[in-house]
C-alpha cells in the first residue's frame, strides 16, 4: 500500500503543472515524439496485437479514420517480410505521432531517437508506473522554489536605492515586474485543470508587458 501524500506535498503539488511548464518548456510536447515515448509504445502494441484500438486513445475522434487507414496499410505491408515490416512500422509511428500532435495544436518535426525524454517527464512516467507521487512532487517543488528564490532575491537586492538614481529605480522596477509576473504565471498555470487541455501539459501564461497592472 502506498503511503498517502502528506501535507508538504499537498501544498506544493497544486503548482506541479506550472513548475514543469515554466522550468522545462517544451519537454512534455517532445516526449510524444520519441521512439520510446508512450505514443510509439502503444503504436507497437497495436501493430503486434493487430488491435488498432490500443493506439486510438492518442488521437481525437475526428482523426480516427486517418489512423485506422494507416494502421491497415502498415498491417498489410508487415506481411511482406522483415524489411517491409520495419518500414511499415515506422510509417504508422509517424502517422500516429503526427496526428496526435496536430490534435494538440503542436507541430510535427519527425520522430526523435529513444533516450531523449527530459527528466521531469521521465519522473512523471515513473510515478505512474510505481504509484508513488512523492519523488516527482519533491523534484518539482525544489525546482519551483529555486526559481522563486532567484526572482525574489533579484528584486530584494535592488529594493533599496537612492530615489534620485533613476537608473537604479528602473533596475528595481524591471526586477519587480519580472518577479511578480513569474509568480503570476505559476499561479495561473496551476489553476488549469487537466480537463481543459486534455492530457497535454499546460502552456505557461504569456508574460504581460512591463506596464500592465503595475
Amino acid at each position: 500500500m502506498n503511503t498517502p501524500i502528506r501535507h508538504p506535498f499537498r501544498r506544493y503539488f497544486s503548482v506541479v503543472a506550472a513548475a514543469v511548464a515554466l522550468a522545462w518548456g517544451g519537454a512534455a510536447q517532445a516526449h510524444c515524439d520519441t521512439l520510446d515515448g508512450p505514443v510509439v509504445v502503444d503504436a507497437r502494441k497495436a501493430l503486434d496485437s493487430g488491435n488498432v484500438n490500443l493506439a486510438l486513445g492518442w488521437v481525437q475522434k475526428k482523426d480516427e479514420a486517418e489512423v485506422r487507414a494507416a494502421f491497415d496499410k502498415a498491417a498489410s505491408a508487415r506481411k511482406a517480410g522483415a524489411s517491409a515490416r520495419d518500414v511499415a512500422d515506422h510509417y504508422f509511428f509517424e502517422t500516429l505521432v503526427r496526428v496526435h500532435r496536430a490534435g494538440e495544436g503542436a507541430p510535427y518535426t519527425g520522430l526523435k531517437p529513444a533516450g531523449k525524454i527530459e527528466p521531469p517527464i521521465a519522473a512523471a512516467d515513473k510515478s505512474i508506473e510505481s504509484g508513488k507521487l512523492e519523488p516527482v512532487a519533491r523534484m518539482v517543488k525544489e525546482r519551483m522554489e529555486h526559481g522563486l528564490h532567484q526572482q525574489f532575491d533579484a528584486v530584494s537586492a535592488k529594493k533599496t536605492y537612492n530615489p534620485n538614481d533613476v537608473a537604479a529605480a528602473r533596475a528595481y522596477v524591471a526586477a519587480y515586474v519580472e518577479y511578480v509576473h513569474y509568480v503570476e504565471r505559476l499561479h495561473d498555470a496551476a489553476g488549469v485543470s487537466a480537463g481543459e487541455h486534455g492530457h497535454a501539459a499546460p502552456e505557461p501564461a504569456a508574460a504581460k508587458p512591463a506596464g500592465h497592472g503595475h
